[in-house]
Order: C-alpha cells, then sequence, then structure tokens
C-alpha cells in the first residue's frame, strides 16, 4: 500500500475521526473526471445481529476501470472482470475476519470516466451471520426527492469535470441582514476530494467577502480576515458562528430569510492552480443551538 494510502486509511480510522461510519461509504470529496481514483471503502460495522465482516464484494460503476487492488492483511482478492466488474475481499480465516466493533478500510485503483457525473459503487457486506446489501441509490439517479432517506444507500463518488473545484459544499446557508445592517455571516461545510486551500469568496451580494477566524486569545475573543483556509483531502471542514467563516461586507441590499445569495469560492492547489465553485446559500435566521441549517448539495 502506498504511503498516500496508509496515511488515508489511519486518518479514517483514527478515534478521533470526524467521519461517521454508518455504512460502508468513500472519504467525502468529489474526484475529478478522467483522473486516477483511489477508492477507499469504510466499513463501519459488522451486519445486523452479526460478529465480524467476513467478506465485502463491490460491484464497479459502467465507466470506472478497475487498475489495481492493493493486499489487504488476512485477506484474498477475486477479481471478475465480466460485465463492469467486481472485486472481493474475503477473511483467510475466521479470526482474519473484521470484527463488528473495530472499523476497517479495503482500497482498490481506477481511471473515472471522463464525463462528469455521479457513480455508485453497490457493496454486498457478508458476515458471519447474514449480510447487508448496500445498493440503494436515490430515485433520481443523483441527488433524490428532498429528505429521501435510503436504508442501505451505495457508495457514492462526485466526478467534476476537469477545471472545476474538487470540493462538496454542503449546509450552505447566510444569516439574515436588516434594513441599515452591512454585514453578515456565511457558513457551510466543505470536503475536499484533493488538497486545496480556500482562497478567495465573491459575491453580487455584497462589496467585499472574505474568510475570517474567530477564536479567543485570552479572555477576549477576536475576528480576523485570513488569506487562506486550509482543506485536508477528504476531510470535512466546518464553516461556522464563532470559528471559521464567510464575512459578507457592504451588503449592497438587506437579506430576508428565503431569499438566496450566490458565493463564488476560489480554491488553489499545491501547484498553485486555481479553481471555483458556485454555491447557492439560503438566507436564514441564526439556527437554534444544537440545530442544523437545512442540506444544501453542489
Amino acid at each position: 500500500m502506498s504511503l498516500h494510502s496508509r496515511l488515508l486509511v489511519a486518518g479514517l480510522l483514527s478515534a478521533g475521526s470526524a467521519l461517521a461510519f454508518a455504512h460502508v461509504a468513500l472519504p467525502p470529496g468529489p474526484a475529478v473526471a478522467g483522473s486516477a481514483y483511489e477508492a477507499v471503502f469504510r466499513v463501519g460495522h459488522a451486519c445486523k445481529d452479526a460478529r465480524a465482516t467476513t467478506a465485502l464484494t463491490v460491484r464497479l460503476p459502467r465507466g470506472f476501470a478497475l487498475q489495481e487492488v492493493p493486499a489487504h492483511a488476512g485477506w484474498t482478492s477475486t477479481i471478475d472482470r465480466s460485465g463492469d466488474g467486481t472485486v472481493r475481499w474475503t477473511a483467510d480465516r475466521a479470526d482474519q475476519a473484521l470484527p463488528g466493533e473495530q472499523k476497517g478500510a479495503f482500497v482498490l485503483r481506477g481511471q473515472l470516466p471522463a464525463e462528469a457525473g455521479t457513480l455508485y459503487f453497490k457493496v454486498l457486506q457478508t458476515c458471519d451471520v447474514g449480510s447487508a446489501d448496500w445498493s440503494q441509490v436515490p430515485s433520481s439517479g443523483s441527488a433524490g426527492a428532498p429528505g429521501e432517506q435510503l436504508a442501505f444507500p451505495a457508495a457514492r463518488l462526485q466526478v467534476v469535470a476537469p477545471g472545476t473545484a474538487p470540493v462538496a459544499a454542503s449546509e450552505a446557508w447566510v444569516r439574515a441582514a436588516a434594513p441599515g445592517q452591512g454585514v453578515t455571516g456565511g457558513f457551510m461545510k466543505l470536503a475536499a476530494g484533493v488538497p486545496l486551500r480556500l482562497v478567495g469568496v465573491s459575491t453580487p451580494a455584497a462589496g467585499v467577502a472574505e474568510v475570517h477566524e474567530m477564536k479567543m486569545e485570552g479572555d477576549v475573543m477576536k475576528m480576523r480576515p485570513i488569506a487562506a483556509l486550509d482543506l485536508p483531502a477528504h476531510q470535512s471542514v466546518e464553516l461556522k458562528p464563532g470559528g471559521f467563516h464567510v464575512m459578507l461586507m457592504d451588503l449592497k441590499q438587506p437579506l430576508a430569510a428565503g431569499q438566496q445569495v450566490p458565493l463564488t469560492l476560489t480554491f488553489e492547489d499545491a501547484q498553485g492552480a486555481k479553481s471555483t465553485l458556485q454555491v447557492q446559500a439560503p438566507v436564514m435566521q441564526a439556527p437554534a443551538v444544537g440545530a442544523h441549517a437545512p442540506a444544501h448539495r453542489h
């Protein structure tokens, strides 16, 4: 396994990871069409009433070209290239199976299709008792009906066009601003598919838009603009009240709940190449403590 793979898997399996292991899933963050992609399937628990996961079978989506399946210690991998192809890992012995209380990660590598879109990897999880078929996709095939909940969702990968920032934005919102109020804040969660930095924000709703940080210095809460916000690959970074956020100043007009504020986010990669992402953020009053803003995916 490559150093990148080991570091990614270690981060995914760390006790302090913010990622949820509710099902078999891929790490957060999009990938660029036509690029090489390392799929890390996270397994968070055994099947219902089971003690261990004994096998994992991934059905490859159409357009994904399998290139390599790195060795997984204690497990044997089998590749079937008929149709769109499948990859199956099977524990060599009962004591090599993945215990239900432990988290695991299984890796394969391939080439993404040249077209942007959404890929669904359907995964059959086999356990010492029963199995779980993580194969459900949203009713529309990409986003689904509002509020749609899937009991056994397939692992989802957003594929973006070259030149588009490989970043997913969710739960975006802007705080409502009354007449005469010239300043407000914007908030969201960002997940990048590769290491990036958020280096700029613009919007027609404000004369000035900046990324700000709020933090305690001694006994005083201070806010300051920052030149860039680091987005580690496959990790969710939250812009929220009291922390990192988008500061909108010199507002052009009042912002009432129910309106939409277009935001253009600019990112920079390690080579200095820039890309952008368009986000439509609904205007709303500040949520009550413990409440969540409505999800807004891009």
